[in-house]
């Protein structure tokens, strides 16, 4: 197995992605379609973009320090790697079956990746527009935002060894799109450096 321990520091803001209210899900959709037999099949009823917009995205917290999840970052991996599966020449371009090769073969060793920065923690408002079969669809998003420059550290660890060719192309990746919501505009884009010690 080979490790590479990382810090990636946030070029843009990065927005936070966690409902501020731990039963949003619950209430929203149970007031949306009180009938359905089960939460899943609310959810699917609905769609969970529109159970995301009532509310705004937080940074979960830990003795008051926001925090990603690790879950996050291998998230971003697959997001990279299905995006560079389409460049000729990549080593994503290489993979089959990526999304179960990512969710088997490599991991994030902290489940838990404290976010440092200085400054406050502010919020990001912003419009969202959608082409629905009712016509356009317009509403807005409110998340908090950590500044940029702040930074991550967490390990990497690939059990076949040459993945991590990969897991630096995805983090090469990183500058032009990064982590969190709103990334199609660039927030969470960062930089990143190997601090294996």
């Amino acid at each position: 197995m080979k490790e590479m321990k990382v810090r990636l520091t946030f070029l843009e803001e990065i927005l936070g992605t966690s409902p501020s209210d731990p039963e949003i899900y619950r209430k929203f959709i149970g007031s949306k379609a009180p009938d359905a037999q089960t939460l899943e099949e609310e959810v699917e009823a609905l769609g969970v973009d529109e159970v995301t917009e009532k509310s705004m995205t937080i940074f979960p917290k830990e003795n008051g320090i926001p925090f990603l999840q690790d879950y996050q970052i291998k998230g971003f991996f697959k997001d990279a790697c299905g995006m560079l599966r389409k460049v000729p020449k990549t080593h994503s371009s290489k993979i089959k079956a990526y999304k179960k090769e990512i969710a088997g073969l490599i991991f994030v060793k902290e489940k838990r990746i404290p976010i440092k920065f200085d400054g406050d923690i502010s919020s990001c408002l912003r419009p969202l527009r959608a082409q629905t079969a009712q016509g356009e669809r317009i509403s807005l998003a409110n998340s908090e935002s950590i500044p940029a420059g702040s930074t991550i550290e967490f390990t990497v660890q690939c059990l076949v060894d040459p993945d991590m060719n990969l897991v630096i192309e995805w983090l090469d990746y990183g500058r032009l799109r990064g982590i969190g919501q709103w990334r199609n505009s660039g927030k969470g884009r960062f930089e990143w450096s190997d601090i294996t010690g």
